[in-house]
């Protein structure tokens, strides 16, 4: 199973987060289909990875949606869609589906991120039954035609696509990143640049 559970530190124990990476997905037209049909058993934030640097870029948005959500201060639907638009560093929420999100025909390499809150309601006992890691787990093998990876960052980073991040993040012609020569370094910086223009959106 490469769905992994993420720990997220000071998020109350009760909302459980999962991930998992998918390579050459095939199917991006029947995912999105089912988002914008509001299809309750397709409630995840689909994320285009050509557009995420690192597992850190991907879990500051997480972290961002959730407390969003904690906060009862959600803009989107839900916080699976509210993850998506976390990665944006505006407040436009068309922009961030279309530079973030699942898009038909060019979407390859997608993140699923599940965040499964505690129940409002007494649960049947077959439902319990069920560990919710497994159950996930096996609705995206079923329904997501891809190749399942470990969510590393060694295999974000063959799937993130540099000239389009550059774009999002505005990272051209940034003097501290043309200055550096090391790509591990100037990773690095590009990263944090990303997390911090995340992190002051609409201040």
């Amino acid at each position: 199973m490469t769905l992994e559970k993420l720990d997220l530190e000071h998020i109350p124990p009760a909302y459980q987060v999962y991930a998992a990476l998918f390579r050459n997905v095939s199917n991006a037209e029947f995912l999105h289909a089912q988002l914008l049909s509001r299809n309750s058993d397709f409630e995840y934030a689909f994320i285009d990875a050509s557009s995420v640097i690192s597992r850190l870029h991907l879990l500051s948005a997480v972290y961002s949606a959730v407390n969003v959500l904690l906060d009862g201060t959600l803009r989107t639907p839900n916080v699976h869609s509210e993850i998506v638009v976390s990665m944006n560093i505006s407040n436009n929420i068309a922009d961030a589906y279309r530079r973030w999100g699942i898009t038909p025909g060019k979407t390859k390499d997608l993140i699923v991120v599940k965040v499964v809150q505690p129940p409002t309601a007494p649960q049947d006992d077959a439902s319990a039954q069920i560990p919710p890691q497994q159950a996930i787990w096996d609705h995206l093998k079923e329904h997501v035609q891809g190749t399942p990876t470990p969510l590393t960052d060694a295999e974000i980073a063959q799937a993130t696509e540099w000239p389009k991040v550059r774009k999002y993040y505005r990272l051209n012609g940034v003097p501290l990143l043309d200055r550096l020569a090391d790509p591990q370094e100037k990773l690095r910086q590009s990263e944090q640049l990303a997390i911090m223009g995340m992190a002051l959106r609409g201040l």
